[in-house]
This record gives C-alpha cells, sequence and structure tokens, in this order.
C-alpha cells in the first residue's frame, strides 16, 4: 500500500480520540535540531468542540486484536486495515513539519498482537523522531494498558504527554462492551505515570535540566465515550473528580459517542444523534471542577443526576442558590466573585485588583471584562443592583435561557483533513 493510502486511513481511523492538546513547555529550539514547544514555534487551532487540529493525528496501526463494541476498528469491524512502520512514521512527521503543515505530533495506536509489542513499536518511532531527526517538538503519545510498566517509562521519557483512555465510566460498562479490557488494568499505568511525572518534578529541581530525566513533563490525560452507556452527568463528574485528584490529570476529554457499530448493546444508529450539548455541558462542568473551586456534588445530586442543557453549570447552580446571592463585588472574597455567573478567572482577578483603588460600578466592571448580561442579576455594586432591574426568578431563568439559545446548536466533531474530496493531500 502506498504511504500516503496508510496516511489517509490511520488520520481518519484517529479522529475519534479527542484526548490530544499541548502543554505550556519551554523547550526550546536548538542549532541542528529541528521543532519547539515555545508558543512562536506551536501555534494550535482548536475546532468548536475542543479538539487540537494542529497536531498529526494519527494511528501506527488500525489492526486491533480487541474487540472493544463502541470502536470503529475492533477486530470484528469490515474495514481495510493498514500499518505504518516505525521509519514510515517518523519520515513523514518530519516531511509534514518541514513543508510547514504541523507543529507536533499525537500518535497512538491500535493493539498489534499485544500491549508490549504495540508500545515497543511506538518506542521506536518517537526514538527515531527524537535522537535520529533531533525533533524537539510536542509529542503527545498513547500508553497501551496492559504494556510492561519498563516500556511505559521509556514511552514517557519520548512523549510530553501521555493518555491512557478510561474508556467507558464504570468497570461494568467496560466489562459489557470491552471484555478485553480491564479497569485495573487502566489505572495502573495511570498511577506510573503520575508517579513518574512527580520524581522527575523532583530530579528537575536537584540537579540541571539537561542531566535530570524527563518523565512526561506535560503529565497525562485521559477520554471517556459519552452517550454509548446509561451512566448518568453525577456518575462521570464523580469519576472526573476522582481522577483529577488522585492520578493528577491534567485533562479529561470527553468524546460523544458516534455510532460505528450496529451492536445490540449499543444505541441502534438509526435516528441516533451524537450527544453533543450533553459534551459540551460536561466541558463547562469540568471548567468548573478545575478552575473555579467547585465539588461535583455541588453541581449534581440524586434529585438532579443529570445536567439542564438549557444553561451552563454554572448558571444552574446559581439559580439553585438564591440564599448564596446578591453577591457584593466591593468586597467579596475571590473565591465568592467566581461563583457568579459573568464572572471568570480573569475578571475576579481585575476586580480583587481594581477595588483597592476605587469604588467599583457597573462601568468599571464592563470594562475588566465582567460579563454584566449575566452577572447583573446575582451583584450588588456599592449596596445597589442595576437601575431598574427587578430580579424574579422566574423572569432570571428565561432571560439566562434565551443568552443560551446561539450555544445549543449542534457541535459538528470533525478532524482537519489532510485530504481534499479528490483524495490528494493538502
Amino acid at each position: 500500500m502506498e504511504l500516503m493510502d496508510k496516511l489517509e486511513i490511520l488520520t481518519d481511523a484517529a479522529k475519534y480520540d479527542a484526548a490530544c492538546t499541548s502543554s505550556g513547555l519551554d523547550r526550546k529550539a536548538r542549532v541542528g535540531r529541528m521543532g519547539s514547544t515555545m508558543p512562536a514555534g506551536c501555534c494550535h487551532t482548536f475546532s468548536a468542540d475542543g479538539r487540537c487540529v494542529t497536531l498529526l493525528k494519527v494511528l501506527l496501526s488500525n489492526c486491533c486484536v480487541y474487540d472493544c463494541q463502541y470502536c470503529v476498528n475492533r477486530r470484528s469491524n469490515d474495514v481495510q486495515r493498514t500499518a505504518f512502520t516505525p521509519e514510515e512514521l517518523a519520515e513523514l512527521t518530519v516531511q509534514f513539519y518541514r513543508h510547514n503543515y504541523i507543529e507536533g505530533l499525537f500518535l497512538s495506536s491500535a493493539v498489534i498482537r499485544n500491549p508490549d509489542y504495540t508500545t515497543e513499536l511506538i518506542i521506536r518511532a518517537l526514538s527515531l523522531l527524537r535522537n535520529t531527526y533531533g525533533f524537539r517538538g510536542y509529542i503527545h503519545a498513547k500508553a497501551i494498558p496492559g504494556a510492561d510498566p519498563r516500556l511505559t517509562w521509556q514511552l514517557g521519557l519520548l512523549a510530553d504527554r501521555l493518555s491512557v483512555n478510561i474508556e467507558l465510566p464504570s468497570s461494568q460498562s467496560l466489562g459489557l462492551l470491552a471484555p478485553d479490557k480491564k479497569r485495573e488494568a487502566i489505572l495502573q499505568p495511570m498511577a506510573q505515570i503520575r508517579d513518574g511525572s512527580a520524581e522527575s518534578r523532583r530530579e528537575l529541581r536537584k540537579l540541571p535540566s539537561h542531566q535530570a530525566l524527563r518523565f512526561a513533563p506535560a503529565g497525562q490525560s485521559t477520554q471517556m465515550i459519552i452517550g454509548a452507556t446509561p451512566e448518568d452527568d453525577r456518575h462521570i463528574l464523580n469519576l472526573t473528580q476522582s481522577l483529577y485528584r488522585k492520578y493528577r490529570l491534567k485533562r479529561v476529554f470527553y468524546s460523544a459517542y458516534m455510532p460505528v457499530s450496529r451492536s445490540s448493546l449499543l444505541p441502534a444508529p438509526e435516528g441516533f444523534r451524537p450527544p453533543l450539548l450533553r459534551e459540551h455541558r460536561l466541558y463547562q462542568a469540568d471548567w468548573l471542577l478545575r478552575y473555579y473551586h467547585f465539588d461535583a456534588a455541588e453541581l449534581l445530586d440524586e434529585d438532579e443526576p443529570n445536567l439542564d442543557p438549557r444553561l451552563d453549570p454554572k448558571c444552574c447552580w446559581a439559580i439553585r442558590h438564591p440564599d448564596f446571592f446578591p453577591v457584593e463585588v466591593n468586597q467579596a472574597d475571590y473565591e465568592v466573585l467566581l461563583r457568579v455567573p459573568g464572572i471568570g478567572v480573569t475578571s475576579a482577578k481585575r476586580i480583587i485588583t481594581a477595588r483597592r483603588t476605587c469604588t467599583l460600578d457597573e462601568t468599571a466592571l464592563k470594562r475588566l471584562g465582567v460579563v454584566l448580561k449575566r452577572a447583573q442579576y446575582f451583584i450588588t455594586c456599592d449596596g445597589r443592583v442595576t437601575d431598574g432591574l427587578h430580579v424574579r426568578p422566574d423572569g432570571v431563568l428565561r432571560h439566562l435561557m434565551a443568552l443560551e439559545e446561539p450555544t445549543l446548536a449542534a457541535y459538528e466533531p470533525e478532524q482537519l483533513s489532510l485530504f481534499d474530496r479528490g483524495g490528494e493531500a493538502v
């Protein structure tokens, strides 16, 4: 098979993996080497649903020994199979970089033969990139559950970020749809990556940077498929919070299930719409967990186990907690300001700084970046509410729902194609 035919098949097969992002590394370019992870050398673009499209996102192979019912590359699926050799993949990545198509690589693979063999091939490809071609750009690699920990360690020394996909939100669903995979086998490399990254950071504090081993310096991420199984949003957010706290993940990615199978264990493809709005709300809730000091139990409970598709989760929380408001912006602590719809991390910090020298009013809040269309219902400025504003719960709900209407359109997840409709590389 021609190399470009392989590329078309294996980039298309990789589009279902959402756990793809870079982070703020500071590895600079050097004479005689290529690539950099500095912002000026790694200009990432994200699609509307958050997927990174500036890395070469590709599988080493789509030949899989597993038969996961939700996966397009499952053993029983009748698709064209192919694989890169490590040499082909390394050369291809370098050529794409030299043509300014990409600034980094996201490399995953189906499981060929067994996890150890697959990991050895990925290590070979990345070793060629790093050591033979001198590539210093960003590399995100998939750690294969079940592989020997020594191989995962070697992989982490070559990649900037590792990811191990949790796949499905519960052990029961994983056992039903992917009987070849075990939750324990997925969590074990997560723990190894967590510990390896921590040890690497400790070495960097003790030794010069050129002597310390850098193991997955950008940390790790994971992905969950949403909508293929019956778990509610409460279950998903509790699992997400646990992963962040226990394994120190940088990101949990949510991937709306795409109907790629007619298995009786999955939603029927006919009439099924990928839950893209649900995916969007989960990302918003995830943001609240990571940056706004919310707890999963605050966002959802037994009475409200799913996120409201009509409103973003922060507005929902505010509507359900009228006793918390109004918040006086000239006196409230930073953590309290973060709870106000329309006030983000940046604008909350600006408020704290600006009010040291003056009393803030609505005009000042606008200049500081506060979205008053949302915030006005939940704040006071020097004890005063917005002139003419009448706060009634039903009226506030209707107004916030109206503001959300533009975001309710379905998200169409699409990986940037390397080919035009005629099959030629663009």
